[in-house]
């Protein structure tokens, strides 16, 4: 094929992205270099994918072991990969049961659909109604986009799922006037990614754990971006009193290579029989043998409590940025996944100070126009930190500026 640049992508790409002009071409641990030789430091993680930086070691290692052995045979078999995954999972979770599948979005289409048969087997057909929240995100099907609640991811895909409420998050009497013995499930991020990357209170989450427990509903955790020691623990809910009956990962538990998950109780799971799910990758032999090597990475005390000391580093130089510049309302988040929200002066110009980043030599993120987010691998360095921030700063200082 010909070279090609950012300009082919509008010639043979459908429009619904807009990338950037840069094309990555190569990457190390938590550095990338473009098509020009350009480099760049990624506090972006591929959206709180890449947990281990890009070309691991182990990870390559298991998918080309792998690679050599098995690529596919479809769930009319099972797999070896996909069995030694499923354990480690259960072994180190609240879980009992496994579904795989290729995203985020697949884990949470399978996690809704699962909480409406739970519940039809149990207690009839019109307990079908799922509560989620406002500013929440859980993917791009039709099902998953009309449960987050984002006005502008389902505008002209109407008609949308029926028996989908909203409440505002991070707001107990909101739910407990909300919910009723007709719900099904509430369905939740521990932390909102997408959302502005929003830690709810304790007494929320464990607010909303008793609240379904009143009503029979179960409760779905989102842990697609949150997950896979994103936050210091090796799942968000580890933080809380609570458990949820089911969650979702995704993101970080391939470290870069596509697979999703479903994880809950055998009392729920029950209500799957043969027949009523399914997906032809999901469980795919290769990407459930990177998963398992990115797994034994990342559950390692050594590097989960090196999440917390790195988020502690992050906070401290963005405050120190921000002490020069005053750009920032609030630095929150959990771990490795943070959140700069802007000042009242720079309201919705989030791309404008990512753009800027870019052009400075560092990759970050937007969740939504008004937060700067961070996801950056969970190795990366004190002195990477330093270079990102570094470039930060100069583009902070540009936008101020101009």
């Amino acid at each position: 094929m010909s070279q090609v640049s950012r300009d082919t992508f509008d010639k043979v790409m459908v429009p619904n992205y807009s990338p950037m002009q840069m094309v990555p071409v190569k990457g190390e641990g938590s550095r990338v270099w473009d098509s020009n030789g350009q480099e760049y430091i990624d506090l972006a993680g591929g959206i709180a994918v890449n947990a281990l930086g890009h070309c691991h070691p182990a990870m390559v290692k298991a998918l080309t072991d792998q690679a050599q052995k098995l690529w596919h045979m479809s769930n009319v078999f099972t797999n070896e990969p996909a069995l030694e995954l499923a354990q480690k999972l259960i072994d180190h979770t609240f879980a009992e049961k496994v579904f795989f599948a290729n995203s985020g979005g697949e884990a949470n289409e399978a996690a809704f659909k699962l909480a409406r048969k739970y519940a039809a087997d149990n207690f009839g057909p019109e307990k079908n109604e799922i509560i989620a929240f406002y500013q929440g995100f859980h993917g791009r099907t039709l099902f998953t986009v009309s449960v987050g609640g984002q006005e502008k991811y389902t505008k002209g895909f109407e008609p949308l799922p029926g028996g989908i409420n909203h409440v505002a998050f991070n707001d107990l009497d909101a739910l407990e006037a909300a919910i009723s013995d007709k719900t099904c499930a509430v369905v939740m991020e521990p932390i909102q990614g997408e959302g502005g990357i929003i830690v709810p209170d304790e007494a929320f989450v464990a607010g909303v754990r008793a609240l379904c427990d009143k009503h029979n509903a179960l409760l779905v955790f989102d842990e697609v971006q949150s997950g896979m020691g994103r936050t210091g623990q090796l799942y968000a809910y580890m933080h809380t009193s609570v458990t949820p009956d089911i969650l979702s990962t995704a993101k970080s538990l391939g470290g870069g290579f596509p697979v999703g998950a479903m994880l809950t109780t055998e009392k729920v799971a029950a209500s799957f029989v043969v027949g009523t799910h399914g997906s032809t990758y999901g469980g795919n032999p290769l990407a459930c043998a990177v998963a398992a090597a990115v797994f034994d990475e990342i559950n390692q005390a050594s590097v989960l409590q090196g999440v917390v000391a790195k988020h502690d580093y992050i906070k401290a130089k963005l405050l120190a940025i921000n002490e020069q510049y005053q750009v920032f309302s609030e630095v929150r988040g959990r771990g490795l996944l943070m959140g700069a929200a802007l000042s009242e002066a720079y309201q919705g110009r989030a791309r404008d100070f990512m753009n800027a980043t870019l052009a400075e030599g560092a990759l970050i993120l937007m969740a939504g126009p008004n937060v700067l987010r961070m996801a950056p691998s969970l190795l990366i360095s004190e002195a990477e930190i330093d270079a990102g921030m570094a470039a930060l700063e100069r583009a902070v200082k540009q936008v101020v500026n101009s």
